[in-house]
């Protein structure tokens, strides 16, 4: 973690406390899916919807049907009833982009038959159909803790901004319907930057936004591909959220910390 006190004095500066160190910060940029948003509860249900589509339009095709454990090898994981439990935190669908598994369904459509237009095509328009039906039912809810820690962030002084995978669209979409947008003064999601996590990109554009350096910035995240973009982009210090989950040190590597809630957060002020 990196500890030099601020000398740009453009934002009041406040300590977090976290596994046993204080450190001088001017911004808290968050991951959203896992982080801040239920990730389960909102990409399984995409998910399953996106696949369910797909394989239809692959028998209506007369081409073999998805694999039935397919969701299950992009990262989702089922207890012994088949009901959603947890996700792999290195997952394609934890830390790639909507086009990373468009690409991965297309190429399951190429397996079946199609061509490969065809089959980008469709992983297209299933994306549309299993969109709409998100937006119908707005499936997202908060995890436990963070209103609260947002608040305290806001008191605090602190900026805050998103650094996700998603498109900056639909992420500023559900931080509306999750009623937390107001916290937040920059959305920088993947169709934003060059390259996306685990590369600095995202972490260095929300700070010039911000205005204030990396340095100064802690990043909470879900995954080590969030940790690593705050490692290489220089930031204060990189915070796992391992939430409910029994999740070790060896699931983030490049952590400076992993925390079980926003409860192990101490903001403070600078001495």
């Amino acid at each position: 973690m990196n500890s030099t006190e601020s000398g740009s004095n453009r934002y009041p500066a406040a300590t977090l406390g976290v596994a046993g160190q204080e450190i001088a910060i001017e911004a808290v940029l968050f991951d959203k899916d896992g982080t801040l948003m239920d990730f389960i509860y909102t990409w399984g249900t995409w998910g399953e919807r996106l696949l369910a589509r797909f394989s239809s339009e692959l028998a209506k095709r007369r081409r073999p049907s998805l694999s039935s454990d397919l969701l299950q090898l992009w990262g989702i994981q089922y207890d012994a009833e088949g009901q959603i439990s947890g996700y792999d935190r290195n997952s394609p669908l934890s830390m790639g982009t909507v086009d990373d598994l468009l690409t991965l369904l297309a190429l399951e459509g190429y397996k079946s038959g199609l061509t490969w237009t065809e089959a980008k095509v469709l992983a297209a328009q299933c994306r549309e159909a299993a969109d709409e039906a998100l937006e119908r039912s707005r499936t997202a809810r908060l995890l436990p803790e963070v209103q609260p820690f947002l608040e305290q962030c806001r008191q605090a002084g602190l900026r805050l901004g998103i650094v996700t995978s998603d498109e900056t669209a639909a992420a500023e979409k559900h931080l509306e319907w999750l009623g937390i947008r107001p916290y937040f003064s920059v959305c920088v999601g993947a169709d934003r930057v060059s390259r996306g996590k685990p590369y600095p990109e995202m972490v260095e554009l929300a700070c010039r936004e911000l205005g204030v350096q990396a340095a100064k910035a802690a990043v909470i995240g879900d995954t080590d591909g969030d940790m690593q973009m705050a490692r290489a982009a220089g930031a204060a210090a990189a915070i796992a959220l391992a939430e409910s989950q029994a999740l070790e040190w060896e699931a983030f590597p490049s952590a400076d910390a992993v925390i079980a809630g926003y409860r192990e957060l101490r903001l403070g002020q600078v001495r």
